[in-house]
């Protein structure tokens, strides 16, 4: 079955930085556009990145542009977020998603994808 499991959540300084990985597995991954959402309590889902199959293509809000890059290993079926320079706003319920590279929508939306993991936490301390 379809399974997205992220890891390398925690807790860190502002300033600092995390590495999350999400592992995929029972879907054709280079088939797929990649996307990390995050959402913080009481708040909606807000997208943070997204690349192509092909890992080019990326995409970031201006909330974290130049602080976080997207970049996925196909030969391993996972894609990573590299977060620096992380602030206590960044602090929430961090979700990658997979996006069937023909289906609708630019990436940019939770409506556009069609698998999501269940999330890692990340908080950032002041």
């Amino acid at each position: 079955q379809v399974q997205l499991v992220e890891s390398g959540g925690g807790l860190v300084q502002a300033g600092g930085s995390l590495r999350l990985s999400c592992a995929a597995s029972g879907f054709t991954f280079r088939s797929y556009a990649m996307g990390w959402f995050r959402q913080a309590p009481g708040k909606e889902r807000e997208f943070v990145a997204r690349c192509s199959w092909s890992g080019g293509n990326e995409d970031y809000p201006d909330s974290v542009k130049g602080r976080f890059t997207i970049s996925r290993d196909n030969a391993k079926n996972t894609v990573y977020l590299q977060m620096n320079s992380l602030k206590p706003e960044d602090t929430a319920l961090y979700y990658c998603a997979a996006k069937y590279y023909l289906g609708t929508g630019l990436g940019l939306d939770v409506r556009d994808y069609d698998y999501w993991g269940l999330g890692t936490q990340v908080t950032v301390s002041s």
